[in-house]
C-alpha cells in the first residue's frame, strides 16, 4: 500500500506541492521515482508518528510493568515527539500548511492531520514540556509515589501527552473530542495519584472529572448540531459549508455549546473551579506538566474553532470578543491575581496565577487585531516556559522540604540556593521583567491596547503586573528573609529535578533576549488564522 501523502500548501505562493512516498520533488517540480527507503517512510509519516509513538508506548509500559523500563520508554516517546515537532515547525515557518491523510483516504471523507504555524507552536509547547517532565519524573515519582504505581503513572502520563498532541494536530472535529477525552481521562488519574501525599487529591480529581465531563458534553452536543447541519466533521470542510448557514438559529446554539465546552477545559473564569485544587494536590511533575500544556491546548482549540471553523466574522456577529472574552478575561486577571495574593500555599498561589494568565490570553483575543492575536499565541508559548519552570522548582522544594506552604519554605533560599534561584527566575518572567519572555508577551498586549487607544486597559495590565509582583514577593520574602526551621540541613534536590527546571528558566531568558523566532512564529500563526497571506515580516 502506498504511504499516505503529505501535501504542503504554500500559502504565500498560492500553490500546492505534493510529496508521496518514493517521490522526490525537485526545486522545479520535476519528480523522480525511487524505491522508498526507511528515512523516506519516516519523513512522509511524521504527522502520524507525532502521536502514534507515545500512544503505542503507553500500553507497552503497562505490559512490561518495570519501573526502569517505564521511565526509559516515557523518555523515548516524549523525545521522539519533540524531534518531530521541531522538524514540522521548520516546514511551516513560512506560512505553509501540512495536510496528512490517514490511510490515504483524502479529506473530508478521511481523517486528516493538519499542521500550520498555529498548532506547530502548540506542538512545540507540549513536546518540549513533556520531555522536560519525563526527565523530571524519575526522582519526583520515586519520592511521591510507590514503586508499584510507577508503571501506571508513566502509562497515564504518555496517554495524556499523546492526547494533547492529538488535539493539537488533528484536522477532524470529532477526533479532537476523542483525543480530548484521552488526555482528560488520563489527567484525572494523574491528579488522583497525589492522594499518596494528600488525600484531598481524590476530591480534586473528582471535581475535575465532573467539570471536565460537563465541558466535553457541551462540546460534543455543539459538534453534533454542526454535523446535523453540514454532514461533515472535517474542520476545513466545516469552514466551507458553515457560511451558507449563517442565518440558522441551530448554528448559533452549536457555536455556544462548543465555546462553553472548550472554555471549561481551558479554565476560563468563572469556569475555572477545577483548576486550583487539581494543581495544588496533584504530584509535582503532573502539576508542572499540566500547568504548562493542558490549558494552552484548550485555548488553541477554542482559537481554531473561532477563526478557522466558524470564522472571525461570525464570532464578531455573536459578540464573542467584546462581550464575552474581553470582560471575562479581565475579570479572570483581576480575580486570579487578588486571590493569589492571599494564599499560604505556593502551589495555590501559582494555580490562581494561572487563572490570571489565561485571562491575558483571552484579552488578546478580545482585542480583535493581528497584534492582539499574536500576543495570545506568543503568551501561550511563553506562559508554558514560565509556569513549567515555577512548578518544577516547587516540586524540587517539595522533594527536599516535604511541603510548599509558605511556612515550610522559610529559609529555602539558603537551604536550596540553586532551586530557589530557578524559582526567582521564573517569578521574574511571570511578573514581566525585561529580558524575560513574560515581558515580551505583555509588551505585545500593551501594543495591541495602544493600537485600540484603550488606555484604561493599559492601566489594568500594568496594575495586575504589580499584583503579580506582590504575590511572588511573598514567596521570595519567606525564602530569603525568614530563618529556616531548626534541624533542616542545607542541600539541593537531585540533578534530574534541577536540569529540566533550569532548562526552562534559561529558555525564559533566551527567548526574552532573542524573541525573533517565537514572535515570527506567533505572528505567522496569527496571520494564518486571520486569513492574511504570507508569513511574518
Amino acid at each position: 500500500m502506498a504511504s499516505p501523502e503529505i501535501i504542503l500548501a504554500a500559502a504565500e505562493a498560492g500553490h500546492i506541492v505534493t510529496a508521496a512516498a518514493g517521490t522526490h520533488v525537485g526545486t522545479h517540480g520535476a519528480t523522480h521515482h525511487e524505491a522508498p527507503g526507511l528515512l523516506d517512510i519516516i519523513r512522509n509519516n511524521l504527522p502520524a508518528l507525532q502521536v502514534l509513538v507515545p500512544l503505542t508506548l503507553a500500553p507497552l509500559i503497562t505490559l512490561l510493568n518495570n519501573r526502569n523500563l517505564s521511565w526509559l520508554l516515557a523518555m523515548v516517546g516524549t523525545s521522539v515527539s519533540l524531534l518531530i515537532a521541531v522538524v514540522l515547525t521548520t516546514q511551516v515557518l513560512d506560512g505553509s500548511v501540512i495536510s496528512y491523510a490517514l490511510g490515504n483516504w483524502a479529506p473530508p471523507l478521511g481523517i486528516e492531520l493538519r499542521v500550520d504555524a498555529a498548532n506547530a507552536l502548540v506542538l512545540l509547547i507540549v513536546a518540549a514540556i513533556g520531555t522536560c517532565a519525563a526527565i523530571y519524573a524519575r526522582p519526583s515519582v520515586d519520592k511521591e509515589l510507590g514503586m508499584t504505581e510507577q508503571p501506571l503513572f508513566y502509562t497515564a502520563f504518555l496517554l495524556c501527552f499523546s492526547g494533547l498532541l492529538g488535539v493539537t494536530i488533528t484536522g477532524d472535529a470529532f477526533n479532537l473530542f476523542v483525543f480530548l477525552e484521552i488526555s482528560s481521562l488520563s489527567t484525572y488519574a494523574l491528579v488522583a495519584m497525589g492522594a499518596k501525599q494528600d488525600r484531598r487529591a481524590l476530591n480534586a480529581a473528582y471535581n475535575y472529572l465532573i467539570l471536565g465531563t460537563v465541558g466535553a458534553t457541551f462540546y460534543v452536543i455543539g459538534l453534533g448540531l454542526a454535523y446535523m447541519m453540514t454532514g461533515t466533521l472535517n474542520m476545513a470542510d466545516l469552514a466551507q459549508r458553515l457560511p451558507d448557514l449563517m442565518g440558522s438559529g441551530t448554528l448559533w446554539v452549536a457555536f455556544g455549546f462548543i465555546t462553553i465546552g472548550l472554555a471549561t477545559k481551558l479554565a476560563m473564569f468563572p469556569l475555572h473551579f477545577w483548576l486550583p485544587n487539581a494543581y495544588t494536590y496533584a504530584p509535582s511533575v503532573v502539576t508542572g506538566f499540566l500547568a504548562a500544556t493542558a490549558t494552552k491546548v484548550a485555548v488553541y482549540a477554542l482559537i481554531r474553532f473561532i477563526f478557522t471553523v466558524f470564522g472571525a466574522d461570525f464570532a464578531v456577529e455573536a459578540q464573542l470578543f467584546g462581550k464575552v472574552l474581553l470582560p471575562l478575561g479581565l475579570i479572570g486577571i483581576i480575580a486570579g491575581s487578588l486571590v493569589a495574593i492571599w494564599q499560604v500555599n505556593a502551589k495555590r498561589i501559582l494555580a490562581f496565577s494561572s487563572v490570571a494568565q489565561i485571562g491575558y490570553m483571552l484579552v488578546g483575543l478580545g482585542l480583535m487585531s493581528l497584534t492582539g492575536l499574536t500576543a495570545t499565541m506568543l503568551h501561550m508559548f511563553n506562559h508554558a516556559l514560565m509556569k513549567g519552570a515555577l512548578f518544577f522548582a516547587l516540586g524540587a522544594v517539595m522533594w527536599k522540604l516535604g511541603g510548599v506552604t509558605l511556612d515550610k519554605m522559610r529559609g529555602a533560599g539558603k537551604l536550596m540556593p540553586w532551586t530557589m534561584a530557578a524559582f526567582v527566575g521564573g517569578g521574574l518572567s511571570l511578573v514581566g521583567v525585561p529580558t524575560t519572555v513574560g515581558f515580551i508577551s505583555k509588551w505585545y498586549l500593551l501594543n495591541a491596547a495602544f493600537e485600540r487607544e484603550w488606555y484604561w486597559l493599559i492601566a489594568i495590565l500594568l496594575i495586575t503586573s504589580l499584583m503579580a509582583a506582590v504575590y511572588m514577593w511573598r514567596v521570595f520574602e519567606v525564602a530569603y528573609l525568614r530563618p529556616a526551621p531548626e534541624g533542616v540541613q542545607k542541600g539541593e534536590a537531585p540533578l534530574l529535578l534541577l536540569i529540566p527546571t533550569w532548562a526552562l528558566v534559561l529558555a525564559n531568558f533566551w527567548f526574552g533576549l532573542n524573541a525573533t523566532t517565537t514572535v515570527n512564529l506567533a505572528e505567522t500563526a496569527a496571520r494564518g488564522l486571520l486569513g492574511l497571506t504570507g508569513g511574518a515580516n
